[in-house]
């Protein structure tokens, strides 16, 4: 009996850590679950490596992608790269291209997302680890903006932070 508590016991703290912590979402519920769904998609396609999965989430015709070093990372940055720019522009395409050939194994594990929508527009803000073989390569905060069209919600332009 004292195994099975134990063993319980561990169960339910491991899950408290792997399981994202949700502030207070608001808008209506099934788009709030709507736009969660495109969350856990995302972060299963990068584990599984699927980049076409991965833009399949994006609005096809817009790019808007941008990250920004944190002050400390760019202080760093700017030591060994004086031309290098503190806000950098990329694409999904370039990601989903990445996530599609990286041989290593990649995963972004998000924390206290929060998603605020009105069924016609969202947007979701989350605290971030992205880890490289093992390692985190990039910790910070991103927002999404989802736009909800046609065949569901989709992901209209990314902002992240870059820290270490």
């Amino acid at each position: 009996m004292r195994s099975l508590r134990s063993l319980l016991l561990a169960t339910a703290t491991a899950a408290c850590f792997c399981t994202p912590v949700h502030a207070a979402d608001s808008g209506p519920a099934a788009d709030v679950a709507g736009i969660r769904q495109v969350v856990q998609q995302f972060q299963a396609a990068i584990v599984a490596h699927d980049g076409k999965t991965l833009g399949s989430l994006f609005l096809q015709d817009h790019d808007s992608w941008l990250s920004v070093f944190d002050d400390a990372t760019w202080a760093d940055v700017k030591k060994r790269r004086p031309e290098a720019k503190k806000v950098m522009h990329s694409s999904w395409k370039e990601f989903a291209d990445f996530v599609q050939k990286d041989p290593k194994a990649i995963e972004e594990r998000f924390y206290n997302v929060r998603i605020d929508t009105n069924g016609a527009v969202g947007s979701v803000y989350f605290d971030f680890d992205f880890i490289g073989d093992g390692k985190v390569t990039n910790r910070g905060s991103e927002t999404w903006q989802m736009v909800r069209a046609e065949d569901g919600w989709k992901i209209s332009s990314m902002l992240y932070s870059v820290g270490r």
